[in-house]
């Protein structure tokens, strides 16, 4: 069995340009602020010094040692820097009903690329995309909203290639943008966006972005504005309306498993996805898949917690961001409002938009 990220070697001929691109690869590049390495892989092994420089210090050599991970990983910068590529094979527990890779698969590998695009410039050596300066101070990334549409589901052996950045979103926060392709055909599958915060991990209070965090991340940011969803009202900015009871369906007393919880001590953001799911109505399941999903993060979900799970369909006389409607993809066809909420009080915890098409017809 193959680990992810890996590819065996054989002699077979490298069709596709981007297992060429991978292939014909024989070094690592790590870059940090105002300085750059590459460090050479030809005999498997590599170690040098690393430059950092910022404008508080002055450069100083620190060991750096490639894992077998970095070896391995088929990802890489980009010719500017400015974003990160990586390649994914969807394994055979990563598909659902479906015969394709699940929503949460999806959410998964978005969150991973993320990672490893922060391991590659030098941060989240344990955590999850945090500064030098964030992990000194015990802050963390949590997610505010992320927003995934799915043009075609990959399935079970496809490689896909997702491609990641990250940008200033105000002074509180971060934005980090994905696009998806099919790796053998360049077919854009998905686009992805979400919206990040900092928090203190001793008070789980959020906090602002500090200047010093700020200088250590800018260095990767596009030098102008790069956006998956660059369309005027496109659904990503559709503000979520608050569904009120009673719901039409609902999934009540789900308890968080200890797999459910993450190395920042609550529930990943990837197992609300499948609370929201819980509720859907099974007719919906049988007939649809889902498109658009859209999550807003209003509180931390804890392992002694015990999660309620509401959906109603979606009022057609709803509208996005600043009241105009949002643009929806061509082939919705329902959409569903959801609630997560903590069963003993009532207080919300996610707010949630689905968007399903008819499935394909089987060939």
């Amino acid at each position: 069995m193959l680990s992810r990220g890996t590819f065996q070697a054989c002699n077979a001929p490298i069709n596709d340009q981007c297992s060429k691109r991978f292939f014909n690869s024989n070094s690592i590049s790590i870059w940090c602020k105002k300085s750059s390495i590459s460090l050479s892989s030809s005999s498997g092994r590599a170690g040098s010094g690393l430059a950092v420089a910022t404008n508080e210090t002055k450069s100083k050599q620190v060991a750096y040692e490639p894992s077998l991970a970095d070896r391995l990983r088929l990802g890489s910068m980009s010719e500017d820097r400015m974003s990160y590529k990586e390649k994914f094979i969807v394994r055979c527990y990563e598909v659902g009903i479906n015969k394709t890779a699940t929503v949460e698969t999806i959410a998964n590998l978005l969150q991973e690329v993320g990672c490893n695009h922060a391991q590659m410039v030098g941060f989240s050596t344990d955590g999850f995309a945090t500064t030098h300066t964030m992990r000194r101070l015990h802050l963390i990334w949590v997610t505010a909203r992320l927003y995934i549409e799915i043009y075609k589901y990959p399935a079970w052996s496809d490689v896909v290639e997702i491609e990641t950045w990250c940008q200033s979103e105000g002074r509180i926060g971060t934005r980090r943008d994905w696009i998806l392709k099919d790796c053998a055909t360049g077919e854009l599958i998905g686009r992805a966006t979400s919206k990040w915060l900092m928090m203190n991990q001793d008070t789980r209070r959020l906090q602002k972005v500090t200047d010093e965090v700020r200088d250590e991340i800018t260095a990767y940011f596009p030098k102008e504005l790069r956006l998956a969803f660059p369309e005027e009202n496109n659904g990503s900015l559709k503000k979520i309306a608050k569904l009120e009871d009673p719901a039409e369906y609902s999934k009540l007393g789900l308890v968080p498993r200890r797999a459910d919880l993450d190395m920042n001590q609550h529930v990943n953001n990837v197992t609300y996805i499948g609370w929201v799911l819980e509720s859907m109505p099974q007719e919906i399941i049988d007939t649809h898949e889902l498109q658009t999903i859209t999550l807003d993060y209003r509180r931390e979900c804890q392992q002694d917690d015990v999660v309620d799970s509401l959906t109603s369909v979606e009022p057609i006389e709803d509208v996005g961001a600043n009241g105009s409607a949002a643009t929806a993809p061509k082939d919705v066809d329902k959409s569903f409002l959801h609630l997560l909420r903590l069963s003993s009080d009532g207080l919300e915890i996610n707010r949630c938009r689905t968007e399903w098409r008819k499935k394909p017809a089987r060939i």
